[in-house]
């Protein structure tokens, strides 16, 4: 017996009852039947239900669309449309608020719960989803290097602080774009280039270190001397979906070098 809760929004008393029953048959709990956008939104709130079976035409001010737009941005729950309509002005606004689902009356019960099953699932593995994308950037914000990550093309899927303050791009802008836009790097020698990283760790499953005089070209145009380690990212299948680079600032580093080599004394590194 599944203890999922379903509300339900539906201003024809006895459609709603009947979808009462249908769920109740199926073995889900429906905590209320509500018939207005307001009323939905305070139940929701109240209850906070697996998912809101919601009819687009309510009484009241607000229709479902706007109950549902409300749903979805303060609590975070399915909403899976129920209406007579299929006009394409209707789906339009629809798709805006992100439903998990949209149902053409009249519907049997297998319809409805097949939609109600793939939109509890779909959700629970966007959540997942997002908990771990939030788990891996704050795992990143806490590191002391710069970090960036890519997918196995090259484009910018997360960076932290330290890759920011580094590179001079902030994330919200660096995100989707090309690594080699972010992270510009050239060599000091004239005529010297310097391999993607991404072709490299591809190619080599992991590296310390690209060229020995690496310099980083910031957003401002600052060139940086930085040394680079760069990993694969694989999926649970051992397929590669991406890269991980770290990247160190190594300034102080090539400053010491220079003085032991004024100094004639060899570098202990």
């Amino acid at each position: 017996m599944s203890t999922k809760q379903i509300l339900v929004v539906e201003d024809e008393s006895i459609i709603a009852e009947d979808l009462k029953d249908s769920l109740i048959n199926l073995g889900y709990t429906v905590p209320a039947v509500e018939s207005t956008g307001e009323k939905a939104i305070k139940k929701t709130e109240d209850t906070k239900p697996d998912l809101v079976l919601m009819d687009i035409v309510l009484h009241g001010n607000m229709d479902g669309i706007e109950a549902a737009k409300e749903i979805h941005s303060r609590f975070d729950i399915p909403v899976v449309y129920l209406s007579s309509y299929s006009d394409e002005e209707i789906l339009e606004r629809a798709k805006i608020t992100e439903p998990y689902g949209y149902i053409i009356k009249p519907f049997n019960e297998r319809e409805l719960h097949i939609n109600i099953e793939i939109a509890i699932y779909k959700h629970m593995i966007e959540k997942k989803l997002r908990d771990s994308e939030h788990w891996l950037y704050s795992t990143l914000r806490s590191l002391g290097e710069a970090v960036i990550t890519t997918d196995r093309f090259g484009i910018i899927k997360t960076m932290n602080p330290f890759a920011e303050a580094l590179t001079g791009w902030e994330r919200e802008n660096a995100l989707e774009k090309p690594l080699s836009i972010i992270f510009n790097i050239i060599s000091e020698k004239p005529g010297q280039k310097v391999e993607n990283p991404v072709t490299k760790v591809t190619r080599e499953g992991m590296f310390y270190g690209l060229a020995e005089h690496t310099l980083l070209i910031t957003k401002s145009g600052m060139k940086v001397p930085v040394d680079v380690i760069g990993s694969l990212i694989k999926d649970d299948k051992e397929k590669i979906i991406g890269v991980v680079l770290v990247f160190y600032d190594i300034i102080e580093r090539k400053r010491l070098e220079e003085k032991l080599k004024q100094a004639n004394i060899e570098k202990p590194f």
